[in-house]
This record gives structure tokens, sequence and C-alpha cells, in this order.
């Protein structure tokens, strides 16, 4: 099994549903979104 399918495997079953939803929910909080953006920012700005 590659390396992707066990990743893919993992999403669809319980524990990776589980925590899918659980970064949904923190992603849905606007600090979160304001550090990703941040982070983002300092990314682009390396290139």
């Amino acid at each position: 099994m590659s390396p992707l399918q066990r990743i893919v495997a993992f999403l669809r079953s319980p524990r990776g549903q589980q925590l899918v939803a659980r970064g949904r929910r923190e992603l849905a909080k606007p600090e979160n979104q304001r550090r990703l953006r941040q982070l983002a920012a300092r990314l682009s700005r390396r290139r």
C-alpha cells in the first residue's frame, strides 16, 4: 500500500474523521485564521 493510500484510508476511518472534524472546528476560530494568514504571508515573502 502506498503512503498516499494509507493516508486516504486513515482519513476515512473513524479516528481520521474525528481529526478532520477537530481541524475544521479549529479553523473556524478567528484567532487561528489570523495565525494561518500570518504564516502564509511569511512563507510567501521568502520566495
